[in-house]
């Protein structure tokens, strides 16, 4: 398609090559400063492109490279502009921007998935799941001036992001730079991208009376456990629906009125767990609007346990991207880093969605291990990027939808799915109880394997 070294990289890496088309064809350098001068209120561009600092702090967030100066120090003579200037254009990125970028790559890869038919069935029929949960970003290095005299640690700030379980997709983030702030505090901003048909699913920090009327007012409906504080009031008594695989299902019909006074009717479902949870729970309840001719308790009880979607999201953003880059000290730019790595998450969803296009959902969601595929692309793609110049990725950007999409099928029917094959350990054993003996710091490992022979 492209010459024989191109071709040498479709047979031997085929993934990272689908990454780089997608690249290409989503975050090229032309669309990312297009949306930057749509989206940009105060912020503006002088000698710094936007979509620069867009491709610095991305190789460090994809493991490219080991931080900001390093990328900046391997970037093309051409940037033009001192390091300081980078990390003041990183330090200034606005909340706004930050929303717009995760929201784009959606919108841009939604369509792939659901060209190549690579999405997962929705959790419940007739309804667009939308999974909300809050991540707050870890702490970083004092390297700020305020920062350098505390031992405390330093929290750069916090977001909720808006998951889609059906397309493995993070389509909205509402970033927040106060580390402190309450996750309820962004409820308003939550509200507003409420749409019709949607479910949302949530956990009891999320529990609040604003909220629960908001998503009716919006005409969706929601799946959320209950917080011990709300109020409420029986209509019904509670009453045994049956068994699911993880315990015995309980229904009730509950009453809630608002501080207008407007009243709202509910499901209350609780589930009896037959383990408890890691947390000590034996029990989970779950607040819900969804009509009983939609789907029965028994049908919603495990839908709350597909809340850990987002959770294994933040856990591959975590192990597999370097999302959180601790040098980062000032809000914007911790944040903006997570952000890329919201769109680096979404892009490998894209390449999940081609290999369960043609290898089949369960196993690629059962067999396929991100950490592999998050290692290959770090292994090859600096490689690939010398071998093959810019010019000859730019074909991705004049192909249609249709097209993009059976190239996309084509490079995922050539991966080797056994060089990314998950290797699951069984139950943890409880560690055995240490002792420590003053007498004895240090032991010989080489010693006590030879006591083990005897």
């Amino acid at each position: 398609m492209l010459g024989e070294v191109f071709e040498r990289f479709v047979e031997k890496s085929p993934v990272s090559v689908m990454v780089r088309g997608l690249l290409e064809r989503v975050l090229n350098p032309e669309k990312l400063d297009a949306l930057f001068y749509r989206t940009a209120l105060k912020q503006y561009t002088r000698d710094l492109l936007f979509s620069t600092v867009f491709e610095l702090l991305c190789q460090v967030v994809c493991g490219l490279r080991s931080s900001v100066h390093a990328a900046y120090q391997r970037s093309d003579p051409a940037i033009g502009v001192s390091i300081t200037s980078v990390y003041n254009k990183l330090n200034g990125i606005e909340p706004s921007m930050n929303v717009a970028l995760v929201q784009y790559s959606a919108n841009e890869l939604r369509p792939l998935i659901e060209q190549m038919a690579g999405g997962l069935p929705p959790l419940l029929a007739g309804y667009r799941s939308k999974i909300l949960d809050g991540h707050c970003l870890d702490a970083t290095q004092h390297r700020i001036d305020e920062l350098r005299p505390l031992q405390a640690g330093a929290l750069p700030g916090k977001a909720l992001v808006v998951f889609d379980p059906a397309l493995r997709l993070a389509i909205d983030v509402l970033p927040c730079a106060d580390g402190h702030a309450q996750e309820r505090s962004l409820l308003d901003e939550v509200l507003e991208t409420v749409e019709p048909g949607d479910l949302w699913i949530a956990d009891r920090n999320f529990c609040t009376l604003k909220l629960l009327f908001g998503i009716t007012r919006g005409k969706a409906s929601f799946l959320i456990r209950e917080h011990a504080l709300l109020p409420w009031e029986a209509v019904t008594s509670l009453r045994k629906v049956g068994r699911i695989d993880t315990g015995r299902v309980y229904e009730q019909t509950i009453r809630l009125v608002d501080d207008q006074g407007h009243e709202l009717r509910l499901r209350r479902v609780r589930l009896q767990l037959d383990q408890p949870t890691r947390d000590g729970n034996e029990e989970i309840i779950m607040l819900t609007d969804v009509p009983p001719q939609a789907a029965d308790a028994r049908t919603l009880a495990p839908l709350y346990g597909q809340r850990w979607t987002i959770e294994g999201a933040f856990q591959e953003m975590a192990q597999q991207l370097n999302a959180e880059i601790n040098t980062l000290g000032y809000p914007q730019a911790a944040l903006f880093g997570f952000c890329i790595g919201l769109v680096a998450y979404n892009v490998l969803s894209v390449v999940k969605a081609a290999l369960r296009s043609v290898h089949g959902a369960e196993k690629i969601e059962t067999e396929v291990s991100g950490y592999y595929v998050a290692n290959e692309l770090r292994e090859t793609y600096q490689g690939m990027m010398i071998a093959v110049p810019q010019e000859h990725w730019l074909i991705f950007r004049l192909l249609t939808l249709p097209q993009m999409a059976e190239v996309l099928v084509q490079l995922a029917h050539k991966v080797r799915l056994s060089t990314f094959r998950k290797h699951p350990r069984g139950p943890k054993k409880p560690p055995p109880k240490r002792v420590y003996n003053k007498k004895q710091p240090h032991v010989s490992t080489a010693k006590l394997l030879a006591g083990r022979k005897e």
